[in-house]
């Protein structure tokens, strides 16, 4: 190692905070060449008319203007495709992502923390580290079910400023209970995001009842619904809450091409629809195929993703063997004591669920 190497590495361990050098960046794996059921997207495309009639409409975008910061003209496309209450006001990200990022920056403070489940969403600890605030995670029952005199206990003992629950949940897929969500609801002192970005896969939301709760938001993204590549995602609640995260959010967040995508597949939103229910259906038949396995524990699922577990020890062996045959999924095994030995497979299309099977079981 040279002197300047040293002294390099000298000045990043000076200046970068150790919780941030204590982290792994969020690693995403190269699917090049596999079949990709590791990232919960949806696997079909849009239908020529529908591509021809984008071509159209990019061809009149202003490239060279920044786009509407308010977004104005998709505002109302996605207030009506996504249910949002009237009075109930809109926060647009680039991503669920950056919403976490506003929600937490903005309500961070010296003794504050945010509170969510294990196992969850693994960006509402990453995030809560970037932005210096405490994270308290409180266990699932066995079940995944939400342990909710935990978490009532864990609200009254660390007071949170943000909880966050994911609902469905990412990564066991099952909808928590809705009265021990209101009991959070009634308990927490801050401020309840229900994030539901798989709501296209279930009946069960709480985006009606954001004027019957002043601490509540209600979270989605468009990326599950098959627009994953446009990054955009929504934050609902009250006014007075969106006014305040919106003096956080970067100026034109939004690009023009991502506004303009969105406001056409959203008005377009049959071919979605139709779509979503196809993956409903197919989540249906890929759960029961996994259920032939007497070897799996397979967990019932409301997103567009199926958790399930494997003999011990076996479960980087199946992975790895899926792999070789040339299918990607998720290797959740080393995510904690709860998903030990738990893969986790995106519903794809027909075909590809039905290769998935085919690979699992040469392996099994």
């Amino acid at each position: 190692m040279t002197d300047k190497t040293a002294s390099l590495r000298d000045r990043v361990a000076h200046w970068i905070r150790p919780e941030i050098r204590a982290l792994s960046a969020y690693h995403v794996p190269d699917a090049e060449g596999l079949i990709k059921l590791d990232a919960m997207e949806n696997p079909y495309g849009w239908p020529e008319d529908l591509v021809e009639e984008w071509r159209l409409r990019l061809r009149r975008v202003s490239l060279n203007r920044y786009p509407d910061p308010a977004a104005r003209r998709l505002l109302p496309v996605l207030r009506e495709a996504m249910g949002v209450p009237a009075g109930a006001a809109l926060l647009l990200g680039n991503g669920s992502d950056e919403l976490i990022l506003i929600l937490m920056l903005a309500m961070a403070g010296e003794g504050r923390c945010v509170l969510s489940v294990e196992p969850g969403f693994v960006m509402f600890r990453m995030i809560a580290t970037f932005t210096g605030l405490d994270y308290v995670g409180v266990p699932l029952r066995d079940d995944f079910a939400l342990d909710t005199e935990a978490t009532l206990a864990a609200i009254d003992r660390h007071q949170p400023a943000l909880v966050f629950l994911a609902c469905p949940n990412n990564p066991t897929g099952n909808v928590f209970d809705r009265e021990a969500v209101a009991a959070i609801l009634e308990r927490a002192p801050g401020l309840v995001i229900l994030d539901e970005a798989y709501h296209a896969f279930t009946d069960h939301t709480w985006m009606p009842d954001l004027p019957s709760h002043a601490n509540l938001l209600v979270m989605r993204t468009v990326s599950k619904m098959g627009l994953a590549g446009l990054r955009l995602g929504l934050l609902a609640g009250a006014p007075d809450w969106i006014a305040e995260l919106d003096k956080i959010r970067l100026p034109y967040n939004i690009n023009v091409l991502t506004q303009e995508t969105a406001r056409l597949a959203l008005e377009r939103h049959e071919i979605l629809d139709a779509q979503t229910r196809r993956i409903r259906e197919d989540r249906r038949i890929l759960f029961n195929g996994l259920r032939q396995f007497p070897e799996l524990t397979v967990y019932p699922s409301e997103a567009n993703f199926i958790l399930f577990r494997v003999p011990p020890g076996r479960a980087d062996a199946i992975f790895d063997g899926l792999k070789a045959q040339g299918i990607l999924i998720k290797n959740l095994s080393h995510a904690g004591e709860a998903l030990r030995d738990c893969l986790r497979v995106t519903v794809g299309s027909e075909e590809e669920n039905e290769r998935f099977l085919t690979a699992l079981q040469k392996i099994l």
